[in-house]
């Protein structure tokens, strides 16, 4: 296929008559990255024994999957705009998929995370080409319909991985969760290179290395930080540096690369984030509203998922079953809001979306306790699933409303990475809370049933039990008891943390729940929409 084309193309005029198999094929590798971030997850245990690895290794193996990601996206986002969307993603694709390989062929600890960087790299590469092609191929009366086919992907995806990692353990080795992404990702590239038109904005770019490197620099140290801060205490990493002061350190070189972005526009070069697309008002405000909520969103399943497996005992497989029909009702609820999002437009659907998901958070509030049976779960999850979907195709529609497509790539990665920053900055604080207010509620709860045990037992079950707290497990019953009393210890301690974690999950839950409330204030700041212009978008 050439290269050069003479076709010009138009915001009501797309560079394909067959847009949904192109957003298709291209939303397969938007699903495997965002699956892979969260299918790891349940994989914890196996990866220790089957690797020899430590604790702290494999968090790593997780963490710096997202750190890689998070950082990267408005620099791949940018090199959408100048190399094309089409040759970002099937760049992207196939490393993700050669990553993928070395995962599953990983006999180390250190192999395995240098591959997962890869994964991240490759996921980041592929990820913002998704929402450039978006404001390519779509007329502006139907993006919201494919924003909303987005938005089913995005919350789908984290909550089907734990599903679709408990049944892989349970039938094979941990290699395969990194296996499975090898066909699908050499299908995906051989229908991207087939059907999907090769797309790019509509003028010739130029990347800003300077840039670059403080972008890239400057997000590391906020995001690392915010994802390292519970494991050192927020205290000294080593020597004279901090947690707090990698952050401080990332914060100044963000300034700076602001400072920059305007030095280049006053001397008329090419930013890397162009400062004009905050000009935009829905812009501007969408980009907040995304990090607000996912501040308070990204709390939801974490300490979800921590109740069911921790406080009630349910399987990773189990769990994510009980968490299903949220997942399928996000599903379907997205594809009706984007249809919604078109007719009404996006800030309004919005709203009401994240006020809904709060009343489904009060809801589970109420609900839940130490026995809860998951049935008692299902009002709150069905509120929680119907407002999931009714929120990531209009916050995506309203935020790029208006956006100049030739600025496109620039816009979905600073976009990407706001929400990003926003989701490791909510699961950094919520993850703190939610230890914190475990810690007072296990000490509590222990002194109340510390008279259940023994008495030489009953000053270590209320330490151990107070102590838990930072490891969000039970802790396990001293050596040298008889089996009755071990069996005592056991059920006590059960006891004991089932009733804490429900009292801290409450106050996680009530706080979230009051962060959604002011995303759904801010939405009022929204302008009213507009249609795009019929911008010229020439191939590659």
């Amino acid at each position: 296929m050439s290269e050069v084309k003479s076709a010009v193309t138009s915001a009501e005029q797309p560079t394909t008559q067959r847009p949904w198999l192109v957003l298709a094929i291209m939303c397969i590798g938007f699903f495997m990255s965002l699956l892979d971030g969260s299918i790891v997850n349940v994989a914890i245990p196996t990866l220790i024994d089957g690797l020899d690895a430590s604790y702290d290794q494999v968090l790593w193996v997780i963490d710096g999957y997202l750190l890689v990601f998070s950082v990267l996206l408005i620099t791949t986002g940018r090199l959408g705009d100048i190399y094309g969307y089409r040759r970002l993603y099937v760049i992207g694709i196939v490393g993700f998929t050669v990553a993928s390989a070395l995962c599953g062929l990983a006999d180390s600890p250190g192999r395995l995370l240098a591959a997962r960087a890869l994964q991240g790299l490759a996921g980041a590469l592929l990820f913002p080409q998704v929402i450039s092609s978006i404001l390519t191929i779509f007329p502006p009366r139907q993006r919201g319909r494919a924003f909303g086919l987005f938005g089913a992907i995005v919350g789908f995806a984290p909550v089907v991985g734990p599903v679709v990692g408990g049944f892989l353990l349970a039938h094979l080795s941990w290699r395969w969760i990194f296996f499975i992404n090898v066909p699908i990702g050499i299908a995906t590239a051989v229908l991207a290179l087939t059907f999907v038109p090769p797309m790019r904005s509509g003028r010739t770019h130029r990347l800003d290395l300077v840039g670059v490197a403080l972008a890239t620099a400057g997000l590391s140290g906020v995001v690392f930080g915010l994802i390292e801060g519970e494991r050192y205490g927020w205290g000294t990493i080593a020597g004279p540096i901090s947690i707090s002061s990698v952050i401080v350190a990332g914060v100044v070189l963000l300034v700076v690369f602001v400072l920059w972005q305007q030095r280049q526009q006053r001397q008329r070069e090419e930013p890397l984030m162009p400062l004009a697309l905050f000009r935009a008002r829905n812009f501007a405000v969408g980009n907040w509203v995304g990090f607000v909520f996912q501040l308070g969103m990204i709390g939801i399943m974490f300490v979800l998922v921590l109740y069911l497996q921790m406080a009630r005992g349910y399987s990773a497989l189990e769990t994510g079953l009980v968490v299903l029909p949220n997942a399928v009702l996000t599903m379907v609820g997205s594809a009706y809001a984007g249809r919604l999002s078109d007719k009404f437009g996006g800030k309004y659907v919005l709203m009401a979306g994240v006020t809904l998901l709060a009343v489904g958070l009060l809801v589970l509030v109420a609900m839940a306790g130490p026995t809860s049976s998951a049935w008692s779960l299902l009002p709150g999850l069905t509120i929680i699933g119907i407002a999931s979907g009714a929120t990531f195709a209009p916050l995506q529609q309203a935020t790029m409303d208006g956006v100049d497509p030739r600025l496109a790539g620039a816009a979905s990665g600073v976009s990407s990475t706001t929400r990003q920053i926003g989701g490791v900055l909510g699961t950094a604080v919520l993850g703190a809370l939610l230890s914190a207010r475990l810690s007072s509620t296990l000490h509590s709860e222990a002194e109340e049933r510390a008279g259940r045990l023994p008495e030489q037992l009953r000053t270590r079950f209320i330490d151990s039990s107070a102590a838990a707290g930072q490891h969000f497990r039970p802790p396990t019953p001293p050596d040298g008891l008889t089996p009755a009393a071990t069996r005592l210890y056991e059920r006590v301690t059960a006891d004991t943390f089932a009733t804490g974690f429900v009292g801290a999950m409450r106050t996680t839950f009530v706080a979230c729940a009051v962060v959604l409330v002011a995303a759904a204030l801010f939405c009022f700041l929204f302008g009213p929409g507009r249609k795009s212009t019929a911008e010229t978008a020439p191939q590659e």
